[in-house]
């Protein structure tokens, strides 16, 4: 059976802005590179700061990019999310299915939401959200019918925030025979959810991919022991270790693959377009090895613009690259 991927996350417009120094990340007391949710009054007071600094606003959501990604490297997609009636919603909704992927988007009243990303001259971000309508994602607007002919679940670790919801969508995709995978998201993310995230990945989840600081929140430990400890949850384990490349375990095999030459401008999506190039290695068969390579190299590229979203061209370039790596 061809393998078709379904993503889950929040559906949010992303403004991108490069910021002169950490000075504005002390001024709004945000941790650098973590993801805060916070209100429209408290976003709109970071906006009103960095309007000026050319933000790029473009759409965005950590599933939505790595299912974008995925489409881009000719894999069958689809994407589950819930959008407001405002230009920002149907500027989404196009551009999604401009990217090839099948949307799955439910409507609300709401006001869509969208997320500012600070991006500091070290090329780290910080991220600002108001959910808007994507809070309302529930376990009610989840159909069973929309899973069907799907192979994987991705979900982005986000949602765990609401645990009746991401429950359910794993449910029906074991029930359905589907391989099942989840992205930690943020480390603050996995300490507010620490027990309920070890419940669920030991009961649903096959894949997981974690960088070193969500894998220190979920473990309290390191690199390989992080690794270990996590592999007892689930078979696959993916340890993103920015500039030292990856670390990858399945069942007993343990994989470390450095990182390509880069020359980074922004880390926006570099988690969520390695797993893009590493879910793209599994569906096709191929071995950790290989699956980690190809991750780099989605990864790689990506951090060498402002934003996810690359050009044809760098795509194709990144399809020649995994040509090279699979012969």
């Amino acid at each position: 059976m061809e393998a078709k991927i379904l993503g889950v996350g929040n559906a949010l417009v992303d403004v991108l802005v490069r910021i002169p120094s950490d000075d504005m990340l002390s001024e709004f007391g945000l941790p650098k590179g973590s993801m805060q949710l916070t209100d429209e009054k408290q976003q709109s007071e970071v906006y009103e700061r960095v309007k000026d600094m050319k933000p790029q606003i473009v759409c965005g959501g950590s599933a939505a990019n790595t299912i974008c990604g995925l489409s881009k490297l000719g894999m069958n997609t689809g994407l589950i999310g819930k959008i407001g009636p405002n230009d920002l919603g149907k500027l989404y909704k196009s551009d999604l299915e401009a990217n090839g992927v099948h949307s799955h988007l439910l409507g609300s009243e709401t006001h869509t939401g969208s997320c500012i990303s600070l991006i500091t001259p070290d090329s780290e971000r910080t991220m600002v959200t108001c959910l808007g309508a994507a809070a309302e994602l529930a376990e009610s607007d989840i159909d069973e019918r929309v899973f069907d002919g799907y192979t994987h679940l991705y979900v982005e670790g986000y949602l765990v925030q609401n645990p009746g919801l991401i429950e359910k969508l794993y449910d029906i995709a074991k029930k359905k025979g589907m391989r099942t995978m989840i992205d930690l998201a943020s480390y603050n993310v996995v300490e507010a959810n620490i027990e309920f995230l070890q419940h669920l990945i030991g009961k649903y989840v096959d894949v997981v991919f974690a960088n070193e600081e969500e894998a220190t929140a979920f473990t309290a430990a390191e690199d390989v022991d992080a690794l270990n400890m996590m592999n007892e949850y689930a078979d696959c384990v993916v340890l993103k270790q920015g500039r030292r490349g990856s670390l990858v375990k399945v069942g007993d095999e343990i994989v470390r693959v450095g990182i390509v030459n880069a020359n980074s401008i922004d880390t926006t999506g570099a988690g969520d377009l390695y797993a893009a190039g590493f879910i793209y290695g599994q569906a096709q068969g191929y071995s950790a090895q290989k699956c980690a390579e190809i991750g780099a190299v989605t990864s790689g590229n990506v951090i060498e613009i402002v934003g996810t979203k690359m050009d044809a061209q760098r795509w194709a370039n990144i399809r020649s690259k995994i040509k090279h790596i699979t012969q």
